[in-house]
């Protein structure tokens, strides 16, 4: 497993935290799954994979229900795919 890769494997599993999380929205849990699943398993380019998350991500983000600290997750799980994606470059 690549370096690349175990990374990505850290960042889905902080998005475990949000999907497991009962605080947060279902909807926003959801999406955080749709997000890990998409950065594992798409047949897409690393570049277009990171990019397409944190798009999503951000738009979970900005969810007016979304608690505090889910926000807050969310952010920290952004930053972390955005060094991957420069890493990746």
């Amino acid at each position: 497993m690549s370096n690349v890769d175990e990374e990505l494997e850290r960042v889905c599993n902080k998005m475990e935290n949000i999907m497991d999380d009962e605080s947060i929205p279902r909807n926003i849990r959801e999406g955080a799954e749709e997000c890990s699943e998409m950065l594992l398993e798409s047949d897409d380019e690393l570049d277009v994979r990171i990019a397409s998350s944190i798009f999503k991500l951000e738009d979970l983000a900005d969810d007016p229900n979304i608690p505090l600290h889910g926000r807050t997750l969310i952010w920290n799980v952004i930053s972390e795919l955005e060094s991957i994606k420069e890493k990746s470059s």
